[in-house]
């Protein structure tokens, strides 16, 4: 499949989990099943060949956002426990030049991060110019398990004044206009929810206690944030009704079926990219007449 056609493909596919105004989203409208017009047992062949497909047409594009060097790309993955987000980053950038790409996880907050703004942590790893950025959770941890886990508010020596009933909106705005900010200076934000349905993460963490190889990747901790649940789906719903923008859109993507999950995730990207009309540099004269130059000279030795 030609790399047009992909993109065109992948654009549509997007578009489907896109949420750029989040004032009306309600997470219940997103069945974490979902699969459009792929089905399990007849199209999933299907879908790995798209995502296959999708990959080559990446790599393609990331090249020219290297030797572009004008834009950066920042990719934010959040989740609940277990949803895919490792997965779906291995499988989506596995074609991706490893000079081009920079991935970073972020855990609880060490001590040092504790004595700065809670963006701290997250602002000093914006990827570089030409480069994908990818944040395996990120400062919307602040509004997710903070909010879900008032304690940890607590350790982050804010002022007591400034912890009013407004901070979470306040967190927002900032959230917001960072992310403004960023896409004002050539950043393009994109965020991607996973959104897996609380019977499919107990059979995924039932998985990892029963294979060996899987043991890991599972924490106690991992069963005791399921009891919270349904705090954490009203925190995700008001953080993607909150900073859903033109600028920084959420795609909400359905992670009950990984291949399918890892489809969307390559096309968003895919689209991303393609909308920056990314070209590889002009060479002018001058240089043509170094290259002339160097040739004559390599074809003499």
């Amino acid at each position: 499949m030609k790399t047009k056609e992909i993109i065109k493909r992948s654009r549509k596919l997007a578009k489907s989990f896109r949420i750029s105004k989040g004032k009306d989203f309600r997470l219940k409208d997103v069945d974490p099943g979902d699969t459009l017009q792929f089905t399990k047992e007849q199209d999933k062949p299907r879908a790995k060949e798209a995502l296959a497909s999708g990959i080559v047409a990446l790599a393609e594009l990331q090249d020219k956002l290297y030797a572009h060097d004008k834009w950066a790309v920042l990719l934010i993955f959040q989740a609940m426990d277990a949803a895919g987000k490792d997965g779906a980053i291995k499988h989506v950038m596995s074609g991706v030049n490893p000079q081009g790409c920079q991935v970073y996880s972020f855990k609880s907050p060490s001590a040092e991060d504790l004595d700065h703004d809670y963006l701290w942590r997250c602002m000093k790893c914006v990827p570089n110019r030409g480069q994908i950025g990818i944040f395996n959770r990120s400062y919307y941890e602040e509004v997710l398990v903070v909010r879900t886990h008032p304690e940890l508010l607590e350790k982050q020596k804010l002022p007591k004044r400034l912890v009013s009933k407004s901070v979470w909106k306040e967190r927002f705005e900032d959230i917001c206009k960072f992310e403004q900010y960023l896409a004002r200076n050539g950043v393009v934000v994109r965020k991607f929810f996973l959104h897996v349905s609380k019977k499919e993460q107990k059979q995924r963490f039932l998985e990892r206690i029963d294979d060996p190889l899987k043991n890991w990747k599972f924490s106690a901790n991992d069963a005791n944030e399921r009891d919270f649940w349904d705090d954490y789906m009203q925190a995700y719903e008001e953080m993607i009704q909150q900073t859903a923008t033109k600028a920084a859109p959420w795609y909400v993507v359905p992670a009950d079926n990984k291949w399918f999950t890892r489809v969307v995730v390559a096309a968003a990207v895919i689209d991303a990219l393609d909308e920056l009309d990314l070209k590889y540099p002009e060479v002018g004269e001058e240089k043509l007449r170094e290259l002339a130059a160097a040739r004559r000279k390599l074809v003499k030795k």
